[in-house]
């Protein structure tokens, strides 16, 4: 039995000559060619570094401390309070209701006793009320002049005159009235506020103003 083998074509070793040709030839060209073109095409870029600001992180929450000594309450004590000794009966329950009426005596009053021997009030004195009168070292200047005119018409007659005398004795105010003629109610007015002077009414010893009436009577005297 006969086996076949493999035989190599006869032309192989010229095929490949021909490919390591090809081969060479490309690469030469490549020589030729590669340093103008490659530095072009892959030369580096410059590295630029730029400085980014980091943000801080935030601080962390710090925790108060705590007392850690336990609290105490103080309380003050509540006031002894004795026990109650005798039991008092409750009245819840026993109240009832009625319908009669009792009429409501009433005590007899107290005995007031013997009269009272304390010290008696006597009642408010009256004051000492003097009226006013005619000052003795004036007394003969109160009759006023006779006027001429009454004189030449024979005019006589009473004069009656209510004054107000002052504190000092002197006459305030003057009103006449009851006068024989107009002309001596004139002659007398004039004579009273100059002339005349009286002591003043007192009360208690103390001046004050009063009212007192003075009575003259004119008569011609031959």
């Amino acid at each position: 039995m006969h086996t076949n083998r493999y035989q190599p074509s006869a032309h192989r070793p010229a095929s490949a000559g021909a490919s390591l040709l090809v081969l060479a030839t490309l690469a030469f060209g490549a020589t030729l060619v590669g340093p103008k073109i490659v530095p072009d095409i892959f030369k580096p870029e410059p590295l630029i570094i730029t400085n980014y600001p980091v943000p801080k992180p935030p601080p962390e929450p710090v925790e108060p401390v705590r007392d850690q000594r336990p609290v105490t309450v103080r309380t003050s004590p509540k006031p002894h309070q004795p026990e109650q000794l005798v039991k008092t009966p409750s009245d819840a329950g026993t109240i009832a209701s009625t319908t009669d009426f009792s009429p409501i005596t009433l005590d007899a009053p107290a005995d007031p006793g013997p009269p009272s021997t304390g010290v008696t009030i006597d009642p408010p004195r009256a004051p000492v009320m003097v009226g006013a009168s005619v000052d003795p070292r004036y007394a003969d200047s109160l009759q006023p002049p006779y006027p001429g005119s009454e004189i030449r018409a024979q005019t006589e007659g009473k004069l009656t005159a209510r004054v107000l005398v002052g504190v000092d004795g002197r006459v305030k105010a003057i009103e006449v009235t009851r006068s024989p003629s107009k002309g001596l109610t004139e002659a007398t007015r004039r004579h009273a506020l100059a002339k005349w002077r009286f002591k003043p009414a007192t009360r208690d010893g103390v001046p004050y103003e009063s009212w007192m009436t003075m009575t003259l009577n004119f008569r011609l005297v031959d």
